[in-house]
Parts: C-alpha cells; structure tokens; sequence
C-alpha cells in the first residue's frame, strides 16, 4: 500500500505540472512561487527542528560504544569508538558522517534451518547507501554552476574528474550512473528483503521515488531532450538574485525537474531526511564518554528535601532497638 501510495504522489506531482504549464500557463508560478516558498520553507523547517532537539535536556553521558571506556591505566581504552576528548568525538563524527563506519560494522541476523541463529555482513547496504550520499553531494555541488558567474573553480575541477569517462557530447558524468544505480538498489532492497519491505512505509517509499525522478529528469533534459541551458541559467541566476525571470522555450522537463526539487526541499524537514542534521545533535553520536572521569551532575535537578538515613535512624533508634532491627548508632 506506501508503495503505490508513493508512486502515485509522484506521479501526481508530474501531472500537476503539465497541467499548470502546458494547460494554464503558469510559468511564473511554477518558476518563481513554488522555488521561493519551497526553500523558505526548508530554512525554516530545518531551523525548527534543529532548535526543538537542540532544547531537549541531555544531562547525562549517552554515547553508544563499540570499544572500552577509559578506566585503568592497564585496560585499553578505543579512543575512536569510545572517545573520551573532544578530539576523539570529532574523529568518531568524521568517521561516521563521511564513511557512515556504524553502517559498515552493521550485522544482519537470520534464522537458518535447525533453528539456527546466523549472522551476516551487510556490506552492500553500507556500499549502496555511501555510493547514493555522496554523489548526491557531488551532483549538488556540480549545480552549482547555474548559480555563480564566473563558475567556482573547484566546480570545473570537479565536473572535469566526474566527466572523464567522456564517451561523447554531452560529457558523461560517472556520478549521474552511479547516483540511479543507488537509488534503485535502495528501492529493491525495501522491496526485495521481506523483513526490510514488512517495516516499510510510505514515508520511506516517497523520498525514493521523488528523489530517483529527480535524478531521471536530470538525466534526461542532460542526454536525451533538448533544453536551454542557457535560459536555465538565466532562470538560476534571476531567482538567487531576487530579480525572477521567465525566458521563453524552456521545456516542460525542466518545470517537472524543478517542481520536483522544490518538493524535496518542502518535504525534507518533516521527513527522515532530516537525519542529515540529526546525526550532529544525536548524543549518542557527539558526547564524550568521560564517565569515569567526571561526576555529571544534572544541572536540571531541582532542590529536594531528604531524610537520610542517620536521620532516619536517629528518629526511631529506640523502635528499631525493641523490634530487634540492628543499628549502627548505640
């Protein structure tokens, strides 16, 4: 059900397009409007939900580990996996958001005939999901290109290294490959396994599919449909200016390409996308363990009466004494 769900939503989104450009003519709309409120409400989105985790209290030391805490000088400590300087935290966040390390030591299990309980890498999922993050980066930052005048010298850098597998004209980007292979082996993943496909929602299905169409009619307006780039740029270039325009000719690819983009960046901060931001303020990601180190005190803790146990004694010494309990005070 999430998957067609999400595939008609998508498909939906297309329709939409057509019918406010080619049926009512909505360019500015489509061009101007929906760009603008799209990533106004990313900013916004974003900044609400990164204030909203950032005010939840972490009083206490949560990290999750995966090696020895530092203890006794004769006990090993895994400065990485279980750092316990600001240092060691910021090599273990490398680690995990550039090489995502936690997915790469990831284990499935499965339950064999016997019954026998088996454990298996998952390497390919660490494979497919790095390949898919970062040339979504790389395609990112080759766009760039449509937004600056003259063009940043690392984004000609980097499409001459993305390009050199160049067959003809236009020049093939490894990346553009890459990136759709990606996605397509996340979808059939879901799709596939019976376990992943059980727990899967439409709130995953729907970022694949609109993030896979993106990605097709990026393809398809650089290889195979005629579009002005030029006037893209103008396009570009007009709205990171706030000076908007519409230069005429532009095809109906692009608008869908467009609207598409503007409904990931509307859809990302009410999403699971968001663990882009999220694994900065994860804490069992950026604390220290220093548990054995320092005495964390809550600083929430509010001032609360006691009765120790001295007092406690104090008061019913004599009961205690005729009921036979034993005590530390004579």
């Amino acid at each position: 059900m999430g998957i067609l769900f999400s595939f008609f939503a998508v498909i939906a989104l297309i329709v939409i397009v057509f019918i406010g450009v080619k049926g009512a003519g909505l360019h500015y709309f489509f061009v101007v409007i929906i760009p603008y409120a799209a990533f106004l409400t990313f900013v916004i989105g974003v900044i609400y939900r990164v204030i909203k985790w950032g005010r939840i209290p972490v009083p206490f030391r949560i990290p999750t580990t995966a090696g020895q805490e530092k203890s006794f000088p004769w006990i090993k400590q895994n400065k990485i996996d279980n750092p316990s300087s600001s240092l060691g935290v910021i090599i273990r966040m490398a680690f995990e958001v550039l090489l995502f390390r936690s997915l790469f030591r990831n284990m499935r299990t499965e339950l064999r005939d016997g019954p026998k309980l088996s454990y298996a890498s998952t390497k390919w999922l660490w494979l497919g999901g790095l390949a898919f993050h970062w040339t979504f980066f790389i395609i990112l930052t080759r766009h760039l290109r449509l937004f600056f005048e003259p063009v940043p010298f690392f984004v000609e850098i980097l499409e001459s290294l993305d390009g050199f597998f160049q067959v003809g004209a236009p020049v093939l980007y490894v990346t553009d490959i890459i990136f759709l292979g990606a996605v397509t082996f996340l979808f059939l993943r879901r799709v596939i396994i019976p376990q992943v496909r059980y727990i899967s929602l439409a709130s995953d299905y729907f970022p694949i599919f609109l993030i896979f169409s993106i990605g097709l009619t990026g393809v398809l307006m650089r290889y195979f449909l005629k579009t002005d780039v030029v006037g893209i740029k103008q396009i570009t270039m007009g709205l990171i200016t706030f000076k908007p325009v519409v230069p005429e000719g532009i095809g109906i690819i692009f608008y869908i390409h467009l609207f598409l983009v503007s409904a990931l960046f509307a859809y990302f901060p009410m999403s699971k996308l968001m663990h882009m931001a999220g694994v900065f303020l994860s804490p069992t990601r950026n604390l220290a363990n220093n548990n054995r180190e320092v005495m964390h005190v809550n600083p929430w803790n509010y001032p609360v009466k006691v009765h120790t146990y001295e007092e406690y004694e104090d008061d019913y010494r004599e009961f205690m004494k005729q009921a036979g309990l034993p005590v530390e005070k004579e």
